[in-house]
């Protein structure tokens, strides 16, 4: 079932401020890594996927030390969250299956799609407040795994290909950002069925997707280099402009103090938005074509993945 909401939008304009270059430090991984995704781990290490070598990296950022651990034959990983059992979870584009690395035993366990989505192009996960895990796949598809009993549901997502970013809000509701098919969805998660929303103007591109603590809905424009922000109470937006770039808007992400960070392809660098001020820093990489695909964090620290560059980049308050 797909539902389609249609929404009031707003254009703000916004205020721009170059952030200090100390506030920044990289980390190297292996040459052809290409890191995607990263996650800050729970014993302070963080963890990435090394796309291109079918691994699961995992640094010390204490003593720059970085070990990689293969996810298996043909293993393409494109996205790695921390799970509430304090494991890594990740979708595994090469093999079609979510995977599940425990670091306490090195283990790494695989949880195939079902055989009707055999090329999902897996993306990237959340896990709701009830502890299943959500996951998008590019060719157009959504589903979950229940930990607790290895079943993996799928579905085959509205408008077909393009589900991209995917977050849990504060109330337990599963949204994600549908790129090819430009548009948003929340995800019953009993039913499996999707409420699709439409963007405030057509072509914008969302790409990635993440909730704050009041559960609004902030959401990157890749096409457009915008932010927006959905309001799923008022069915309202609000869009900010990058400061430099009318395009390459890809990751986004909401601190516990809810600003919101964003990377910018065009300009090369990490932005921190607040939303009270409406004001944007400006991170810049010291290297050319950094491309940080995604960002996560933990109090103090944001991080991401300079899959250009072969880098970890860390930006600390």
């Amino acid at each position: 079932m797909v539902r389609v909401v249609v929404a009031a939008v707003a254009v703000i304009a916004l205020g721009f401020n170059q952030a200090p270059a100390g506030d920044v430090a990289y980390y190297e991984v292996p040459r052809g890594a290409h890191p995607h995704d990263v996650a800050p781990a729970p014993d302070g290490k963080v963890w990435y996927t090394a796309q291109s070598q079918g691994a699961l990296g995992i640094l010390d950022p204490k003593t720059g030390k970085v070990t990689q651990v293969s996810l298996g034959q043909a293993a393409a990983p494109h996205g790695v969250i921390v799970g509430p059992d304090r494991a890594a979870w990740i979708t595994e584009g090469g093999q079609n299956a979510i995977a599940r690395f425990d670091p306490a035993t090195k283990a790494v366990k695989l949880f195939p799609l079902p055989k009707e989505f055999p090329n999902a192009n897996l993306n990237t996960a959340t896990f709701d407040r009830k502890g299943v895990l959500w996951f998008t796949g590019q060719n157009g598809v959504y589903g979950r795994l229940d930990p607790a009993t290895g079943k993996v549901d799928a579905w085959k997502a509205p408008k077909g290909v393009g589900p991209y970013g995917i977050t849990t809000t504060p109330k337990g509701e599963v949204w994600y950002a549908s790129l090819a098919g430009d548009h948003i969805v929340k995800i019953d998660t009993v039913s499996g069925d999707a409420m699709m929303v439409p963007p405030p103007k057509p072509g914008v591109g969302p790409r990635r997707i993440w909730s704050d603590s009041k559960g609004l809905l902030w959401v990157s424009f890749w096409n457009t280099g915008e932010v927006g922000r959905y309001d799923p109470i008022a069915k309202s937006w609000k869009v900010w402009s990058l400061p430099r770039s009318k395009s390459g808007c890809y990751a986004v992400y909401v601190d516990d103090k809810d600003k919101v960070w964003l990377t910018d392809f065009v300009a090369n660098a990490i932005l921190r938005f607040d939303p009270a001020t409406e004001k944007f820093e400006s991170f810049p990489s010291d290297r050319r074509g950094a491309s940080v695909r995604q960002i996560l964090g933990r109090p103090g620290e944001l991080w991401g993945a300079e899959s250009g560059t072969d880098r970890l980049v860390v930006v600390r308050d």
